[in-house]
């Protein structure tokens, strides 16, 4: 894998975390490691909002909602090549959660990302988060080239559909990069629909846990098996000095 996207989990609970010095060791390691990568963390996290069913203003257990300044300390002191901006507030999944993104978080969100030279890696759960991504674009919010991540199958977002998929890479911009995915066991699939369409792939357990049904994967084995699905379609798996040019990113580590 030419990116490595990062998230952390709280030691003590095993949820999704902020903590900086989580994200401040994991990068360390991968730094030390010795192995060439192009970071990728996520700055997703901060946007959820789960609410009482009987009083919607209050938000309840579950509830990690800050501005948009509050979810990139990490990138602000760790400065990855890649961070993640998720393009819009959804519906996600059932009962009373949702992630919130509004225009304006958005907006100063980009903003601060672009100041610090890192690449926003423009995530799209469904068409009207494409177009308002689009809007960045147009502002002098994002710079060329913007990297687009299609994200689909996550309720309820954009259904894992090809035909979808072949309608939001049409609404892509001239000289985008992009790339897209699809959760569970759509996931292995997707990556010849990805491919076939131009884009790059992602794959990993933070999307789908399984090699085959009932064989747990782990990400190295979905990487290996992602590689082969892309070499025998003819297409060339990128190093990571070939993904830095492609995304317009700085040589070697930002150590």
């Amino acid at each position: 894998a030419a990116v490595v996207h990062i998230h952390v989990r709280d030691i003590e609970t095993g949820q999704g975390s902020r903590d900086v010095a989580l994200y401040r060791e994991v990068v360390r390691r991968v730094r030390d490691s010795g192995v060439d990568v192009v970071l990728n963390l996520t700055a997703g996290m901060g946007g959820d909002l789960v609410l009482d069913e009987e009083d919607p203003l209050k938000p309840v257990d579950g509830t990690d909602l800050v501005n948009a300044h509050g979810r990139l300390p990490h990138v602000e002191e760790l400065l990855p090549d890649i961070c993640t901006l998720d393009c819009g507030s959804l519906n996600f999944g059932e009962g009373h959660q949702l992630y919130v993104s509004t225009p304006d978080m958005l907006r100063a969100g980009a903003k601060r990302i672009q100041e610090l030279g890192v690449k926003p890696e423009l995530e799209i759960f469904d068409t009207g988060q494409l177009w308002f991504a689009t809007k960045l674009i147009d502002e002098g919010l994002i710079d060329a080239p913007p990297l687009f991540q299609l994200c689909m199958g996550i309720p309820y977002g954009a259904p894992a559909n090809p035909a979808l998929l072949q309608t939001m890479v049409n609404m892509l911009p001239d000289g985008a990069q992009w790339a897209s995915f699809a959760i569970g066991r759509n996931q292995l699939p997707w990556v010849a629909h990805s491919v076939l369409l131009g884009g790059h792939v992602r794959v990993g357990l933070e999307d789908n846990l399984y090699l085959a049904k009932g064989v747990k994967a782990t990400n190295g084995q979905l990487v290996e098996r992602a590689v082969r699905i892309v070499e025998d379609l003819g297409a060339r798996v990128a190093s990571p000095a070939t993904a830095r040019r492609l995304l317009g990113l700085k040589e070697g580590d930002r150590a």
